[in-house]
């Protein structure tokens, strides 16, 4: 219920052409039975053209039919670049499963296989960052049935979940 309620705020706050929030949302959770360890990461689809369009020096024109065509292998680019993971003091190169865009969001799905435990997760996350100094990245774990979160930003890119 409380995912509902989140996601239905971020859409609603999507349907004014300039937000003020600068917030992303990465769920995080250890899937036993496939051994891996899957992460959705959410954020305003405006804010990430910006960002690849300045950083990558192309346009984007994001969920329109003059979308590049390269554009999966832009967003894995910037993905890669502004979010690390480690999964128990190791870092962890995670597979970009994809994106769906969803009102002003682009959902990614990334996937971290042959995970048997998870004991700890370390992040850096300074996605956004770099053109808005307000962006705040929320990270929600769930690791064995224990849910653990932190907010990473601008000045504390980093953060340490224990399980």
């Amino acid at each position: 219920m409380k995912k509902l309620v989140l996601v239905a705020i971020i859409i609603s706050l999507c349907s004014f052409s300039a937000h003020k929030y600068y917030i992303a949302l990465t769920e995080i959770e250890h899937n036993t039975d496939s051994q891996s360890v899957q992460m959705i990461m959410n954020v305003f689809m405006d804010d990430i053209e910006l960002a690849i369009n300045k950083d990558y020096h192309t346009n984007l024109q994001l969920a329109s039919k003059n979308e590049v065509q390269n554009v999966d292998s832009l967003f894995e680019k910037y993905l890669n670049e502004h979010f690390k993971i480690k999964i128990n003091n190791s870092p962890s190169t995670y597979k970009y499963i994809g994106k769906e865009y969803d009102g002003g969001i682009i959902f990614f799905y990334l996937e971290i296989e042959n995970i048997t435990e998870v004991k700890a997760i370390e992040i850096q996350n300074d996605v956004l960052t770099k053109y808005f100094p307000d962006q705040q990245n929320l990270v929600k774990a769930k690791i064995n049935g224990t849910r653990k979160s932190l907010f990473l930003t601008k000045k504390n890119d980093k953060g340490l979940l224990k399980f």
